[in-house]
């Protein structure tokens, strides 16, 4: 059997909406979602990043210290490289989310530097109706950042709240 997802809504004659993220029932255990598009990282990201969250470990900003490290250049911030693959998970994953019930198993598993593209996929692997809220469920996704090459760089489990169709706030405009 043939699953449809659409990405609009009709709204009248030749006119649409655009809509974003998957209800509790859209998911099944074993789907995978590639996220599109990639995003390639710059030095400024890093930097930036390293700015915001106070991380001093030089090896993220200062290219003469990494320039003595075995990896002879900066390594980008490995929490901007997590928020980054959550991020483009956002779009299908949790777009329709009550809220992230947490991250588990996250691994840096490849280092990322400043001019990798990034992309990531996601494979459904639990859901079930949430006990205390009927209009909502709990899915749990695995979610993997993969580089240019195909390489993966970050993989992470990340459990959500779903709404329900049909129960999201102010649902006539999304």
């Amino acid at each position: 059997m043939e699953k449809t997802l659409s990405a609009y809504r009709e709204l009248g004659p030749k006119h649409y909406r655009e809509t974003s993220g998957l209800y509790y029932e859209d998911f099944e255990v074993g789907d995978v979602f590639e996220h599109r598009p990639g995003r390639t990282i710059t030095d400024v990201d890093n930097i930036w990043m390293t700015l915001l969250t106070l991380n001093v470990q030089p090896v993220h900003f200062d290219a003469a210290y990494a320039s003595q490290t075995e990896w002879k250049k900066m390594l980008v911030d490995s929490t901007f490289t997590l928020a980054l693959v959550t991020g483009m998970s956002v779009r299908t994953i949790s777009a329709k989310v009550v809220a992230n019930l947490g991250w588990d198993k996250v691994k840096a598993t490849h280092p990322v530097f400043a001019g990798d593209t990034l992309y990531a996929e996601s494979t459904v692997l639990f859901k079930r109706e949430s006990k205390s809220r009927p209009t909502q469920g709990i899915v749990t996704v695995s979610t993997r950042g993969l580089n240019q090459d195909g390489k993966e760089v970050m993989s992470f489990e990340r459990t959500m709240l779903i709404y329900k169709r049909d129960h999201q706030p102010d649902s006539a405009n999304y």
